[in-house]
């Protein structure tokens, strides 16, 4: 391949990476709007937004296949070497990440579904703080990606820790609701769930910002330690 050939090439290649960042960022706006509206339906119990959640994991799911392909078209045709294959491997890994944030947030929606006759137990605080700190990570880790910022992905780490702090306040709070009160256990269960999975929601994406720190360092760094 002569200069102007590989030059060329490269040009498609970028364009093309541009086009499915554009997509994982479409996609990571979907996933935060669902985390949120996820716990608003639970706060307010409002079935329908519970309900619009549900469905739009649909969406999220079509386009994950299309950057999926799109991923594959340009392995096939483009042929990325070194680290251009690294940044189109990250992305692929990113957007599973994505996707089971999105099964999350449903699986939270149908617990408002469950639970929505029911008044709740105790007030919901740390759960929404829980989700605001999640939506915060994922928007910080896909950023971090976009601009290869090393410092801004390893901050994700920090979050996490305290999205792990919070579920054991929640964790300890609700389990002496249910000690005092048998009949709260059914509910408080529910809720354990609920940020039982916005801890998993985090994790997912503090793997995002771990495969940042290797795309751009090349190095293996866990974050959760």
């Amino acid at each position: 391949m002569d200069r102007s050939d590989f030059t060329e090439k490269k040009v498609v290649f970028e364009e093309k990476m541009s086009w499915l960042q554009e997509k994982l960022q479409q996609m990571g706006s979907l996933v935060e709007e669902a985390i949120a509206n996820s716990i608003d339906a639970l706060k307010r119990q409002d079935l329908e937004l519970a309900r619009a959640v549900i469905n739009g994991d649909d969406i999220i799911d079509n386009l994950e296949h299309e950057i999926e392909e799109k991923i594959l078209e340009v392995i096939a045709t483009q042929q990325p070497m070194a680290r251009d294959l690294r940044r189109v491997v990250t992305l692929f890994k990113m957007i599973s990440d994505l996707e089971r944030m999105a099964d999350y947030a449903t699986s939270i929606s149908q617990i408002t579904l469950r639970i929505a006759d029911q008044p709740l137990i105790k007030p919901l605080v740390d759960i929404p703080r829980m989700a605001i700190l999640s939506q915060k990570m994922v928007k910080q880790a896909l950023d971090a990606y976009v601009r290869e910022d090393v410092e801004l992905a390893a901050a994700v780490g920090q979050d996490d820790d305290e999205v792990d702090k919070l579920f054991g306040q929640i964790f300890r709070e609700l389990l002496t609701v249910m000690m005092e009160n048998p009949k709260t256990i059914t509910q408080a269960t529910q809720l354990l769930f609920v940020g039982r999975w916005l801890e998993r929601i985090s994790d997912h994406a503090t793997n995002i910002a771990e495969e940042v720190i290797f795309l751009v360092t090349g190095e293996k760094r866990n974050l959760n330690e």
